[in-house]
């Protein structure tokens, strides 16, 4: 079983939105820092944002900063990524990330945990 199990992905058009969301199903910690990552064809995975075990701290990428929202239900092993005024530029596969809660210091400057997600594909057409 895959320890990050993520969903939400699809195709939407520029302006629009989608909302990603992510389960961590491993039992390792009773929470987890998380965040997402996304990998456009031909370049390499990069940082979109990344959230703190209870959802009180989170960052983002400069690119997404003022359209994307990372957020948690509750304190725990959730996380959502609502992306808005979509850009096609955004089209990749986005990655959940996880690691145990002090972990979030590091996540947040783009340095993965331990945990991933398969991946889910986010295509914007124009």
């Amino acid at each position: 079983q895959e320890p990050l199990l993520e969903s939400g992905g699809g195709v939407a058009q520029v302006g629009g939105s989608l909302r990603l969301s992510c389960v961590a199903t491993i039992r390792m910690y009773s929470s987890y820092a998380m965040g997402w990552f996304r990998q456009a064809p031909g370049k390499d995975r990069e940082f979109v944002a990344a959230s703190s075990w209870t959802g009180t701290f989170t960052n983002y990428a400069d690119s997404v900063k003022g359209r994307f929202i990372i957020s948690r239900p509750e304190p725990g092993n959730t996380v959502f990524l609502q992306m808005n005024n979509l850009k096609p530029e955004d089209t990749a596969i986005y990655y959940c990330n996880a690691d145990r809660p002090d972990h979030y210091d590091k996540l947040k400057d783009g340095l993965p945990g331990a945990y991933w997600g398969q991946g889910t594909q986010v295509t914007v057409s124009s």
